[in-house]
Formats: structure tokens, sequence, C-alpha cells
């Protein structure tokens, strides 16, 4: 074995071509850019396989300008939604944790608990409201998911660890 073939295994083709950034290696077929699509004209002249020409130029500001009339007119100004931060998903895990505890805490009490026995519409109200106290803390933390902003999310579903507390399991009442 020679020490040329050595060296060519730890090469690819086209990793010399001065058209790519350094670090980057083309894969696959060239693909033509969108209309309105945000870029250097050289890459998107590099990736359709044609020239930067005036024409070519011209067409590309009409087409600019006219995707963002449209946006202006169709409202769409809304800014791209922001990643989620590591601690955030850290509590959110946490507060999660915290629901499900809480679903089977009422979960038990629910199976656990036997209705008073007063009357039959008294014992089925209670029946139910056992049972949409298990449906609670699961619902709780679906909807205050889908609240709006970070911080407003966060104060609901701190309220919720509150106020969903599973008492009867707590205080030992239905053993």
């Amino acid at each position: 074995m020679t020490r040329e073939t050595e060296d060519d295994a730890l090469r690819w083709e086209g990793d010399d071509d001065p058209t790519l950034a350094p670090g980057w290696k083309t894969v696959g077929p060239p693909v033509a850019a969108p209309v309105g699509a945000s870029g250097s004209d050289a890459a998107s002249a590099a990736t359709s396989g044609t020239e930067n020409s005036p024409a070519n130029a011209a067409d590309d500001v009409d087409a600019d300008t006219e995707a963002e009339a449209t946006a202006e007119a169709d409202g769409d100004q809304a800014a791209p939604a922001s990643q989620t931060g590591s601690v955030e998903l850290v509590v959110l895990g946490i507060l999660a944790g915290v629901y499900l505890l809480y679903t089977i805490g009422w979960l038990i009490t629910a199976l656990r608990t036997s209705a008073p026995g007063v009357s039959v519409v008294s014992d089925a109200m209670y029946v139910l409201g056992l049972w949409l106290a298990v449906l609670a803390a699961p619902c709780w933390f679906a909807l205050a998911l889908r609240a709006g902003a970070r911080r407003r999310r966060l104060v609901w579903l701190v309220a919720g660890v509150i106020v969903l507390m599973p008492l009867p399991f707590v205080l030992g009442v239905t053993a």
C-alpha cells in the first residue's frame, strides 16, 4: 500500500471547491432557491446554476418587493417564536411531574372514597366531582402551556400547584 492511497481515503471529492464556505461541504444535487428566500446572491446563483446578470438581479428585486408588499398587506408582522431555554425546560419538567403526582393522588382519592349515601343525586354529584378533580390537574397543565408569554405560563402553572393540591390524599382522609 502506498502513502498516496491512504491520504486519498481521508478526503472527499469536491473538498477543495472554492464556492464552499470554510467547514461546509456540498451534499446532494443543487436545488434552486425559492422566490423571496433570503440569502446572498452568490449562493442563490451557485445553487441555481445561473450567473448574476443585471436582468436576473432586476427580477430578484421585483420578486422581493412583491413578497414584502404581500406580507405587509396580509399583516404578517409576527416575529419568529423564540426557543425555550434550558432553565425553563427543567422548570416545566418539574412542574409536569408535580401535576402527574397530583393526578395520581386525586385518582387514588377517587378510587378509595365512597359516596356519603344521602341520596342518589347527591351521590352522583359527589362521584362526578371526584372524577373531575382527577381530570383537573392534566387539564390545567395543558391549558397553562397554551398561555401566551413565558412569565404568564409560569404564573399559571405555579398557581395550579397551589390550587390543585390533593388535600384528601395528603391529609389521609381516604384511609
